[in-house]
């Protein structure tokens, strides 16, 4: 495991783009610190973000993970350029010449895809720690550590997510292409979406049930929006509407099934697709 590891970050560390990516990825994920800094002035009315309880626990797991899940697309480009370079380079054929089986082929990609998202993760949960210490009211270990469940989301959506750029550079060959095939994609779902929500179940909820099995739907749907939980936002909702909206912020078990679901049916479609395919 070790070995394989080893191998797939020695070709993305060689690579320049991959690296640049890579490391700007966890750059601008520590930018998430500068929200705090952000102030709007309105008149005589002035606003601090920090001040609006954004960095508390437990709040603050809920809204980095949300906040980091956005960044994603930075380690796409280095997962679908990892798969794509392999064929443009040769490296995959020289990779099976030398010994390596496609079965540890896809198991090395799989480990970099887990290994990214768990990075990832970790770096949150400090980030998390660090700024929920710096401004948060509660400190006390109980809150501090309450509603982690978010951090395991998180890592599951990125790797569902990771794991589907995977498999489109395995199917289209090329990061353009396969770049392409997942905007294409994200509009596909938006259209269906939109059809089973205004046209086939006008306006009921009950078109869900079926978009929660969508790939890139069921993704979002590990981590709701969080700003609709903050203070200021509730009272516009009910200086409006006379009332705050209700709505469900936790994990879901189903959500966490589904997309769980997901990583494997890419992972088994990536390795059926090498295993047909004439390198």
């Amino acid at each position: 495991m070790i070995r394989l590891l080893e191998i797939e970050f020695q070709k993305i560390w060689k690579n320049r783009a991959s690296r640049v990516l890579t490391i700007a990825y966890f750059v601008i994920l520590s930018f998430i610190a500068l929200i705090a800094s952000i102030k709007f002035k309105i008149g005589n009315f002035e606003l601090q973000i920090a001040d609006q309880g954004i960095f508390n626990f437990p709040y603050i797991w809920h809204f980095n993970t949300y906040i980091a899940a956005l960044l994603k697309f930075f380690l796409a480009i280095v997962i679908v350029s990892m798969m794509a370079n392999e064929y443009s380079y040769g490296t995959l054929k020289q990779n099976l010449i030398d010994g390596l089986s496609k079965r540890e082929f896809i198991q090395s990609k799989f480990l970099t895809v887990l290994a990214f998202a768990l990075g990832s993760t970790l770096f949150v949960f400090v980030m998390s720690l660090l700024l929920g210490f710096s401004f948060s009211s509660y400190t006390e270990i109980g809150i501090v550590f309450s509603d982690l469940e978010y951090l395991l989301a998180y890592f599951l959506k990125l790797t569902a997510f990771f794991s589907f750029c995977l498999f489109l550079g395995i199917l289209v060959k090329r990061s353009a292409f396969a770049l392409g095939f997942l905007f294409v994609w994200n509009i596909i779902e938006g259209i269906g979406i939109g059809v089973l929500k205004f046209k086939i179940f006008k306006g009921s909820d009950d078109y869900q049930y079926i978009t929660q099995f969508f790939p890139l739907e069921s993704m979002s749907n590990l981590i709701r929006e969080p700003f609709s939980r903050l203070s200021v936002i509730k009272s516009i909702e009910e200086t409006i509407g006379g009332e705050a909206i209700a709505r469900d912020y936790g994990v879901g078990i189903v959500p966490l099934l589904i997309v769980g679901a997901w990583i494997v049916i890419f992972m088994l479609m990536s390795y059926k697709i090498l295993q047909k395919r004439d390198l």
